[in-house]
């Protein structure tokens, strides 16, 4: 079994140090380059529509589909088209129905390539230091089956593999889509929302006293290292405690899988 690397806290030691870099370099870029930073949120908030409704789009589909959620997580990209739509530059309503229809479409992508792969899935490179993660996601879809898809879109690891997992794990169509769907739906319109309110809360700030506004910024930064903190000291957690439980992994991986089959395989898949 390869030697697990060493982590603080739940970090990497390389994913500490650029945390413990970057965050008061950004606190300190924010206080001190104000015009500058202002200049690019103007420019981001005046992005032409198109571009955004590409860009946004691309993201929330590819996330599942390709698993892309593990390089950039698709609620990312959705706040951040909510809060250029806050601009009045993009349609809100027509940005959050693209939103939810590409995450619906790309989930399903998902689901296909799950369903036609099967258990090779399981060891796509990109997944291998997340092993007990697998497993758990594994656990909580035998378990919970539509149920699990549905919570699955509210958390960013989940969000990428769970739609791959369940076609793998041979899940009803009709049951993956209909939990797919709800999840969609309710996904896309509270994090579009999210990032519109948050660009007016902005645009408000900005009007009263520019202090505000950068208060606003530095929270923002300190509430997003806080939640990518939390995350990865959840998943170190995760991960160390199946290493210690299993010797053999892959079979270990292999068993759920399988255990997950019996339980959601039936012969409607349509």
């Amino acid at each position: 079994m390869p030697t697990a690397p060493s982590t603080i806290l739940g970090l990497k030691r390389g994913e500490l140090i650029a945390l413990l870099v970057a965050v008061p370099v950004a606190i300190i870029a924010i206080v001190l380059a104000k015009p500058l930073i202002t200049d690019i949120l103007n420019r981001i908030l005046n992005l032409p529509p198109w571009l955004v409704f590409v860009v946004v789009g691309l993201l929330v589909f590819a996330e599942a589909a390709v698993f892309f959620g593990f390089i950039f997580p698709g609620e990312t990209a959705v706040i951040l088209g909510g809060v250029v739509a806050s601009g009045g530059n993009v349609n809100i309503i027509a940005l959050t129905s693209l939103v939810v229809v590409c995450a619906i479409a790309g989930d399903s992508v998902g689901y296909w390539v799950g369903s036609t792969f099967g258990e090779r899935v399981l060891k796509v490179k990109i997944l291998e230091s997340r092993r007990g993660a697998i497993d758990g996601a594994l656990e909580l879809l035998r378990r919970r089956g539509g149920i699990a898809v549905f919570l699955g879109r509210f958390t960013a690891f989940l969000r990428a593999v769970m739609p791959g997992l369940a076609g793998a794990s041979r899940m009803h169509y009709r049951t993956f889509l209909a939990a797919n769907a709800i999840g969609g739906v309710v996904w896309g319109v509270t994090f579009t929302l999210l990032g519109y309110f948050l660009g007016n809360a902005y645009h408000r700030a900005e009007k009263y006293a520019s202090w505000v506004s950068m208060t606003l910024l530095i929270i923002v930064v300190l509430v997003a290292t806080g939640l990518f903190v939390r995350t990865r000291i959840k998943e170190g957690k995760v991960e160390e405690a199946f290493e210690a439980d299993v010797v053999d992994e892959d079979a270990a991986l292999l068993e759920d899988l399988a255990s997950a089959r019996e339980q959601l395989e039936g012969p409607d898949r349509s």
